[in-house]
């Protein structure tokens, strides 16, 4: 009795989620299977993570008052941020108060917007990144370009899952790019970035946890194909030079304790045959991390996430077995719950698995689910297995 009521005081955390799509969905579940109570917040009813968890708010977190309300009514003792389109300065002064914001509020501010952590990583850390410029109009943006250079990448300041990216071929490119970018802007920062275009061989995302009493921890590197600006396949491990895998941990390692907290990164390096591009950095589970959901780890992404959130220790990091996940993306637009048919047809290939995420409406090209297929085969065999796993499920 008196160990259970220990417990009940020291390790049951009420965890406020900002954002709760399928990442936080994952997050709930392994954070539950730790006892914890977590609140979904998102700006729609029935998210995959409220679907879940033991309470949800639906409110516009862009809108500070709001989100100011239901942390101070709900009192959370962590708050996790998962999205971008969040009034996250309000954050610092409830860190002030004594709540845990993870990573933290700096963290969270930094990479919420793709100026501050490209200033930060290029400029203060001093790692490697493609040359940019920053643009907040037309004819900014066309200057931008003409020092930049054609080919070269467009992206809003503020998107995620490659909303409002483009690369910008031609001179007739330039104007529908800058259109492009502010419609896939998320927030009211209309302002976007024009990077260089890195002649890169393959990209990685480098799963990183920062603890709070242990050392930093590297997940096997994941590789991963884009179609859209957002990933369709992505696998573990990808195959690496070291002197270019240890130079992205350095970098990423770097970046990760100049913003300071702790929980999992996920920081994306272009690899060249000169080395690792510093990219981007998200400060929570990645998309293409769904792969460790195959097994292909000791612990998942999202399981590694929990554990760091709540300062129990994380020994190793170690690599299980090769697998790939692989997008199922709606076909068209759905006010309704949609209809999922072919999971039956999916899960008759060996050593897969299926998560259907459970959102109520769907659009054209909307990540809907994921396949995952894992083993002792070569990597390029569970990247073609998960891929005509999600051809045969139709969610639409």
């Amino acid at each position: 009795m008196h160990a259970f009521f220990i417990y009940r005081i020291v390790m049951r955390k009420k965890i406020m989620l900002l954002g709760s799509g399928e990442l936080g969905k994952e997050l709930t579940i392994s954070l539950q299977r730790l006892g914890q109570h977590v609140i979904a917040v998102d700006n729609y009813d029935n998210a995959p993570a409220m679907q879940v968890a033991q309470q949800s708010e639906v409110i516009n977190m862009l809108d500070g008052n709001a989100l100011n309300e239901v942390i101070n009514r709900h009192n959370p003792d962590i708050i996790v941020p998962e999205i971008e389109a969040i009034r996250t300065e309000n954050l610092y002064e409830f860190e002030r108060m004594g709540i845990t914001i993870v990573p933290s509020a700096k963290a969270v501010n930094y990479t919420m917007n793709r100026k501050a952590i490209r200033d930060l990583a290029a400029i203060e850390v001093g790692v490697k990144t493609a040359p940019y410029r920053y643009a907040d109009s037309l004819d900014s943006f066309r200057k931008a370009v003409q020092e930049i250079g054609i080919p070269c990448v467009v992206k809003p300041l503020m998107s995620s899952s490659g909303k409002g990216q483009s690369v910008i071929k031609h001179e007739s490119d330039i104007d529908s790019a800058w259109h492009y970018a502010l419609e896939g802007s998320r927030g009211d920062l209309m302002e976007v970035i024009v990077e260089g275009f890195i002649s890169f061989d393959y990209e990685i995302t480098l799963l990183t946890v920062t603890q709070k009493n242990g050392e930093t921890l590297f997940c096997p590197p994941i590789g991963h194909r884009q179609e859209r600006g957002d990933y369709q396949e992505s696998w573990q491990p990808m195959a690496m030079q070291s002197e270019h895998l240890l130079e992205a941990q350095h970098m990423a390692k770097k970046v990760t304790e100049a913003l300071s907290g702790y929980g999992i990164w996920g920081v994306e390096f272009f690899i060249t045959k000169e080395g690792a591009y510093f990219s981007e950095l998200s400060p929570r589970p990645h998309d293409t991390g769904m792969v460790t959901l195959a097994g292909t780890q000791n612990l998942s992404e999202f399981e590694l996430h929990a554990r760091a959130i709540l300062g129990l220790p994380i020994l190793e990091v170690k690599l299980e077995k090769n697998g790939a996940s692989a997008v199922i993306l709606a076909d068209e637009s759905n006010e309704h719950f949609p209809v999922i048919s072919g999971i039956e047809n999916a899960l008759a290939t060996p050593q897969s698995d299926i998560r259907i995420f459970g959102k109520p409406t769907t659009r054209k090209y909307r990540r809907m689910g994921v396949t995952l297929v894992s083993g002792s085969e070569e990597v390029d065999f569970y990247i073609a297995a998960a891929k005509e796993m999600a051809s045969k499920v139709k969610i639409n």
